[in-house]
This record gives C-alpha cells, structure tokens and sequence, in this order.
C-alpha cells in the first residue's frame, strides 16, 4: 500500500470511532450539538498547530477562492452535528453504512463528471459493479449483526 492509502485508510478507520465519542459526549452532555461545538473547538485548535508549524503562508490566496470552495466547512458541520445526532439512537454501525452509501455515490459522480476540479474518470459498467458490491458488502455486515 502506498502512503496516500494508508493515511486514508487511518482516516476511515476513524470516522466510527469520531462517530462514537462525539455520539457518546452528546448524550452524555444532553446537546449533540454542543459536542460538535466542542469537537470543532478541538479541530480548530489540532488544525492551527499543524498550519503554523507547515507554513501559514497559504492563508494568504484565501481571497481569490472561488466562494463555493468554502461550502466543504458546511459539509463537515452537518456530517458530524447528524452523525452525532443520530447515532445513539440508529446506531453507528448503521450510520456509518449510510454515510459510506453516500460517499460511493457521491465519489463515482464527481469522479465521472471530473467535479470540483477532480480529474475525471467515467462510471463504467466495471466501476458501477465494484460500487455495487462495495454496497453490498456493507449492508452484509449490518444485516450479520442483527
């Protein structure tokens, strides 16, 4: 596995593992979205550090952006107020399952029409078949656990 994969896979192995503690401090606190207040204060604050030890320097084209550029801070707003939100009472097992749906589609359409400055990669019959076990193989472990 390259680097690139590794890293990627550390970051899907933690997204359940997001879901659970910010799902768990929600109840917990009785607010999910103070969790995820409190999870983007952390965010912020691992996020600066990293920036200023690379180089803050980009933060200097951040006018020239094209506005659009900035809704991904939306996105990741509502991935984790609902993951946080509904996982306790869905579960996150089922949650992230939906959430992985979502992310095989969304994927193959971006990668198809070459999206957001994606380089493009057409949804073949091949490629719509891998997305479909893909699918498939994630609901199998859901239903297994009933």
């Amino acid at each position: 596995m390259t680097q690139h994969a590794l890293i990627m896979l550390a970051a899907g192995l933690g997204i359940p593992v997001l879901a659970a503690l910010n799902a768990r401090l929600g109840a917990n606190i009785g607010s999910p979205a103070a969790a995820a207040f409190i999870l983007f204060i952390v965010a912020l604050s691992a996020t600066c550090v990293v920036m200023v030890t690379t180089g803050t320097g980009a933060l200097s084209r951040l006018p020239g952006q094209p506005w659009h550029l900035f809704l991904a801070g939306i996105l990741v707003a509502f991935y984790v107020l609902s993951i946080t939100y509904v996982a306790p009472h869905f579960g996150i097992g089922n949650a992230v399952f939906f959430v992985l749906l979502g992310q095989l589609i969304s994927a193959a359409l971006i990668d198809h029409f070459g999206l957001f400055g994606a380089s493009q990669s057409p949804l073949t019959a091949l490629r719509a078949g891998g997305i479909v076990v893909m699918a498939a193989g994630v609901a199998l472990t859901q239903l297994a656990a009933r």
